[in-house]
């Protein structure tokens, strides 16, 4: 697999890259370093609801018990109800077992430490070290001492109660679509809604163990968007599988992303002398739009690499309350530490509710800024060098200067494919695409 750990953990396809023996390893080593030194440790376990869950959740909890952690089994549910539910359970660290959006063939392992944050770098390093050189924890428990499985009573409710404490509204008279991509979210967010008073439509919620982001969610809101029009609800909400996305549609069938869902939650917590140091953090991928509306707002943005991980990790060094990406992944550091998709649709009707206003209004706000992102096929070990290139360097200098900040290039190696991705962002579709194809040609013919 490479480097074991990538972005969001571990992730492969299940029982090849992700087999049992790696999950128990990981489960042994991981759950050591992350609990040493605690007196009989416990960490919390879920997963969504992929068929290679069970295989994987009893290969990572054996591994767990080996080394005398005590596994408080979730079952099924979303990745941030399992970094809620360690401060909730008082557990010294957590597992997901997820591979959030990707097709039913992969399967990922996530862990979380006892303050619901993603490993460190240092100990993911530490893990990767001893699995590779096949090294093993000196620690063998006996006896007493050996883990147990314990299943957690109702845990869908505990992180049901935990999300209504997070508001201050009911949601009588609001008609909500639902999609909820035969996931991790497929009880509780049907759930959560109807006990909050909403009258809920809802489609694939009827997980079969290979049907997760199968044609359905957040990857594919066509469907909400259909949902929508065919019940005439006055807003749609469309997770992932493992829930840490959210993307929502309103009244009219429009899709309203990550970056509208920022414009309106962080003005409408600014409004209420919420927004922590009066700053929301975005990515690089994030649309100029939401730059320009924060900025008539006198709204500062602070932008990271993308992943939520990056986003997190400035959010905690500056001190601020909100953050999230286009895709999805927005983050309410008030309440949890990952992004949160049944807690980010909550807090939007929370905002439509008590403003009075339907969600095509509130997302007024933002003007998206036109973008077009391609593709260049280069050669694998020259994808990073497109900023040593003099002659790339003098096409993207060319275009920035044409745009006189009215627009921007952005380009970015893949980390898995030898690809390097050109994102140009204007005022004009068809110049800003004349453009992209420009330099993705370029960089083709220079990089080959």
């Amino acid at each position: 697999m490479g480097r074991l750990f990538g972005t969001d953990g571990v992730r492969g396809i299940a029982n090849k890259d992700l087999s049992p023996e790696l999950a128990y390893k990981l489960g042994r080593v991981g759950g050591y370093f992350l609990t040493k030194g605690k007196k009989r440790p416990k960490m919390v376990v879920g997963m969504d609801t992929r068929i290679s869950g069970s295989m994987l959740e009893g290969a990572l909890s054996s591994g767990l018990n080996s080394a005398g952690i005590d596994v408080l089994y979730l079952g099924i549910l979303p990745t941030p109800a399992v970094a809620s539910m360690i401060k909730i359970l008082k557990a010294d660290g957590g597992v997901m077992i997820t591979a959030s959006h990707n097709p039913v063939e992969y399967n990922g392992i996530k862990f979380f430490d006892e303050k619901g944050l993603k490993l460190t770098d240092e100990t993911e390093d530490i893990i990767e070290e001893y699995i590779f050189n096949n090294i093993d924890i000196d620690y063998l428990p006996v006896s007493k001492d050996i883990g147990r499985k314990i299943f957690i009573d109702n845990p869908t409710k505990k992180y049901i109660d935990f999300l209504k404490e997070t508001i201050n509204v009911d949601f009588k008279g609001l008609k909500v679509a639902l999609d909820c991509g035969n996931g991790a979210v497929y009880e509780a967010a049907p759930l959560l809604l109807n006990e909050l008073g909403a009258q809920v439509y809802v489609i694939n919620n009827d997980p079969n163990g290979i049907n997760i982001n199968v044609d359905c969610g957040s990857t594919k809101p066509e469907e909400i968007q259909k949902l929508v029009i065919e019940t005439g609800a006055d807003v749609g909400l469309s997770f992932d599988g493992d829930a840490d996305r959210l993307i929502a549609a309103d009244e009219k069938g429009n899709i309203v992303d990550g970056d509208h869902i920022l414009a309106i939650c962080g003005t409408y917590f600014k409004e209420k002398g919420r927004l922590k140091n009066n700053t929301i953090v975005g990515t690089v991928m994030t649309n100029m739009g939401l730059d320009n509306c924060l900025r008539e707002r006198n709204i500062n943005i602070i932008k990271t690499k993308v992943g939520d991980r990056y986003v997190l990790e400035e959010m905690l060094n500056g001190g601020f309350s909100l953050g999230g990406e286009q895709s999805g992944h927005i983050i309410f550091l008030d309440y949890n530490t990952t992004g949160d998709g049944l807690l980010t649709a909550i807090q939007l009707l929370s905002v439509m509710k008590e403003k009075g206003e339907m969600l095509s209004k509130l997302s007024e706000m933002m003007k998206d800024m036109p973008q077009v992102l391609i593709n260049a096929e280069v050669a694998e070990e020259k994808k990073n060098s497109y900023l040593d290139d003099e002659v790339i360097k003098n096409k993207i200098e060319e275009i920035e200067k044409h745009f006189d900040s009215k627009g921007r290039v952005l380009i970015r190696p893949s980390g898995t494919e030898p690809l390097v991705r050109v994102m140009i962002e204007g005022e004009n579709l068809e110049e800003i695409n004349l453009y992209a194809k420009e330099l993705a040609a370029l960089i083709e013919v220079r990089l080959r």
